[in-house]
């Protein structure tokens, strides 16, 4: 399920330090859109941020005085942003759920409470429901939205997930309904590198800690919500 790596793109897990980034990753603010119910429901551009130089650092401790980007803050304080997350590919973490045109695997560590999963009955159940247009690509949309990758919906018919086609980029991601700064938002399959050097398996769609306090480093664990981190 990886797809080819961009070209010179990849973000480097520095020992408790930010994210180094290089290759001109494009980079942008998002949020979660909400309907009236509640309910996350699309993506919402807000702006396109331009870094500086081809390579640039990401705040990784939360306490940056200009986030995203490192000021060095996490020197200062003393940060420990030890990796917790496993190693193993998204196929050993994740369950699989059957339906009768489509499948959906769910590696729940990777939650990072995006809460599309939720509307319309919740994704869990309405696997079982997506076998004709337009349910199938109402579900297929809805999995996808998913940034974190924890959700992966499968064609039966190929044995191939049903991914959504997203450019290489970074999206800094902001939750509205929560009241809070979410994630980065790793689009496109841009290679992670821990700090000791081992790749993360390369994916679509991950999302990485930036509030300082997950217990799944370097990706997301919906901690930011718990502690309502702020970014601004």
């Amino acid at each position: 399920m990886d797809k080819t790596s961009p070209s010179g793109m990849r973000i480097t897990v520095t020992k408790d330090g930010p994210y180094l980034v290089r290759g001109h990753v494009p980079l942008s603010r998002q949020a979660i859109g909400s309907n009236a119910a509640g309910e996350s429901i699309e993506w919402v551009e807000i702006e396109t941020i331009e870094p500086e130089t081809a390579a640039y650092k990401l705040c990784r401790c939360g306490h940056s005085a200009t986030k995203p980007f490192c000021d060095g803050t996490h020197a200062r304080i003393g940060f420990i942003g030890d990796e917790t997350a496993s190693r193993q590919p998204y196929a050993a973490l994740a369950q699989e759920i059957d339906g009768p045109a489509l499948a959906l695997t769910d590696a729940e560590s990777l939650c990072a409470f995006a809460r599309f999963c939720d509307r319309d009955g919740k994704v869990w159940n309405t696997v079982s429901q997506a076998t004709l247009e337009p349910e199938r690509a109402a579900f297929v949309r809805q999995v996808g939205q998913c940034p974190s990758g924890r959700l992966v919906a499968w064609d039966y018919q190929t044995r191939a997930p049903v991914e959504p086609d997203l450019p290489p980029s970074m999206v800094i991601v902001e939750d509205p309904q929560q009241g809070v700064a979410g994630p980065i938002w790793v689009r496109g399959g841009i290679p992670v590198e821990s700090a000791d050097g081992t790749p993360y398996e390369v994916r679509n769609r991950v999302t990485l800690c930036r509030c300082g306090q997950s217990a799944n480093k370097p990706f997301c664990d919906g901690t930011h919500a718990a502690i309502g981190f702020k970014d601004r």
